[in-house]
């Protein structure tokens, strides 16, 4: 016999199917790449291999950093913005630069210039894409190491 669902299940089901992914075209342009996605900020974040190469946000604070964000390097920001003009640092974290750019979803080039990131992510270029820190864990949270003692001598 079949168990009964509970009808807050059903809803929480409903509601992770009905989960629209924000710009879904960048992920279709990235396919050949077999990219995989995580959470992130309450985005999602698109990465090929180790490498984060761009967030999708489509959240309603904040809009004007709603696009792509691409994970690049100040170093290569003029370069990346003769290529793509539209693109800026992300104002949500309220410094003039950032390491993180965006190409705003209000852009009237907007698909365009993401369709145009996809391109250099897809031809490897170097610009584009970080391999995040690895996340060192807390004190409390690390297993402990059983402390040796040296063994008594008997007398």
């Amino acid at each position: 016999m079949a168990k009964a669902r509970h009808p807050f299940d059903e809803a929480l089901l409903a509601r992770k199917r009905d989960k629209v992914i924000p710009h879904e075209f960048v992920l279709d342009a990235l396919a050949p790449l077999s990219p995989t996605t995580r959470p992130m900020f309450g985005c999602l974040a698109v990465y090929v291999e180790e490498k984060i190469v761009v967030i999708l946000r489509d959240r309603q604070d904040y809009r004007a950093d709603n696009g792509v964000w691409i994970a690049t390097h100040a170093e290569h920001h003029e370069s990346l913005r003769r290529e793509l003009p539209r693109m800026r640092s992300i104002r949500l974290f309220g410094q003039p630069v950032t390491h993180w750019q965006i190409l705003p979803a209000g852009s009237p080039d907007f698909e365009e210039s993401a369709l145009h990131a996809c391109k250099l992510i897809r031809a490897g270029d170097p610009r584009i894409g970080k391999v995040p820190k690895r996340r060192v864990k807390s004190k409390a949270a690390r297993p402990r190491t059983p402390v040796r003692r040296p063994a008594r001598k008997r007398k």
